[in-house]
């Protein structure tokens, strides 16, 4: 049988490069050796978006075409929505009865957070034990492995950690998951910063060919060539990293080394670019358009999924039951 991991995304807003580089081609790359569940962090988006909770059922159903849309097979990997599968609630609740606070305040990434999202108010009991809830969509499907950046190990950690403790009160009921690194992407939003919705320095899967022209003549290249005629250098140029992964390897050497010289300029550089982003987008863009005029087929997919999970997630919490003596 082949191994299980769980992943998810929460719905806040349209998916762009940085998610399809960052995560879900290495989801789709995942989806033959492992038995894949992806779901929908719905209930996690609410730590952040409580107080305009809106964009979150908006964007559950668009995420999801994005997912098939970019090569997941729905008839391979099991998608569902996180709220739609109460039991991850229940077993949230236990796992809160028995998480130590300051392993949830030591956690690294909750302290960038708050440092991230200033302009919301994130000092709630819900954000501080997002990880608590991330330990029950976890073990709920009793994972093998959960794919992340290096960002998102510590919450992985945590999770091994939570499973550890309640196996030591309760008996052994989980497995301690194993962290599957997904590599960086190299991909910077138009600004040189990580590309982000907060940011407003995002190009998205679903941004028009005027837009997507648009933004890229935006970039930030080499900050040290102010003039055409300065020699630049792509190894720190944003352009260069999106022109080795949409662009053919001889326009690739060919840039590498007429950026060097000034041969080339930034704007006909951003022009090529542009180009062949538009044409690797091109697939991605004729199965989302095939998807959007089919969306009972894509509603099909959440129900089976959501069935798929309710079963695992009922035999999981008869036993957490049966352990915890409730």
């Amino acid at each position: 049988m082949k191994k299980r991991i769980v992943s998810g995304m929460r719905p806040t807003g349209k998916m762009h490069l940085g998610h399809l580089h960052g995560a879900l081609l290495n989801w789709k790359n995942l989806q033959e050796e492992y038995d894949c569940f992806y779901f929908i962090a719905d209930w996690h988006a609410l730590t952040s978006e409580y107080a305009k909770p809106d964009i979150i059922r908006q964007s559950t159903r668009d995420i999801l075409i994005d997912w098939i849309s970019v090569g997941l097979d729905p008839d391979v990997c099991t998608f569902f929505i996180q709220s739609s599968i109460k039991e991850h609630a229940e077993l949230h609740l236990i796992f809160s009865m028995i998480t130590p606070l300051p392993w949830l305040e030591r956690n690294p990434t909750y302290k960038e957070q708050l440092k991230e999202l200033t302009q919301r108010d994130v000092y709630t009991y819900g954000f501080l034990g997002y990880p608590v809830l991330q330990a029950a969509d976890i073990l709920m499907y009793k994972a093998n492995g959960v794919p992340v950046g290096e960002d998102q190990a510590p919450h992985v950690e945590l999770t091994r950690e939570i499973a550890r403790r309640f196996n030591y009160l309760y008996g052994t009921v989980f497995p301690e998951p194993d962290v599957i690194l997904t590599p960086t992407s190299k991909l910077l939003g138009m600004d040189r910063r990580k590309m982000s919705k907060s940011y407003g320095n995002a190009i998205f899967l679903t941004d028009t060919n005027e837009e997507i022209g648009r933004k890229v003549m935006q970039m930030i290249t080499d900050p040290q060539r102010a003039r055409k005629t300065d020699p630049g250098n792509p190894d720190i140029c944003n352009v260069y990293s999106f022109h080795e992964i949409y662009s053919a390897k001889d326009l690739v050497a060919q840039i590498n080394k007429e950026c060097r010289t000034a041969e080339i300029g930034c704007v006909e550089c951003k022009k090529m670019m542009a180009e062949n982003l538009k044409k690797g987008l091109e697939p991605v863009k004729a199965r989302r358009k095939e998807l959007e005029a089919d969306v009972k087929r894509v509603d099909e997919v959440i129900e089976e999924g959501n069935r798929k999970s309710r079963i695992i997630a009922a035999r999981t919490m008869e036993a957490v039951r049966e352990a915890v003596k409730i």
